[in-house]
């Protein structure tokens, strides 16, 4: 095997763990319907750092920068959403 295929398996190796490791909070969300404990900042700071890195593997039309921060983007905007849909009303 080649030093690049090793590199693209690298690659998508950890693309995949580092995505696959937002869904347990994303179903634990959404089954307790409570996100208190998510930070608004950390998640909005996080999902626009996950976007801008989908930009830059699309520039660089990199398949596993590409897919693996597609994908933790639309888990981390889920966790988004949460924040604000179950947010606890006043009174």
């Amino acid at each position: 095997m080649d030093t690049n295929a090793i590199t693209e398996i690298t690659g998508i190796a950890a693309g995949a763990f580092t995505t696959i490791s937002f869904l347990p909070q994303v179903i634990k969300t959404y089954r307790s319907r409570s996100a208190d404990d998510l930070s608004l900042g950390m998640f909005s700071l996080f999902t626009l750092g996950v976007f801008l890195w989908t930009v830059y593997g699309i520039s660089l039309g990199k398949f596993p920068i590409i897919v693996a921060n597609g994908i933790t983007l639309i888990l981390a905007a889920s966790l988004l959403f949460a924040k604000f849909k179950f947010k606890k009303r006043a009174g």
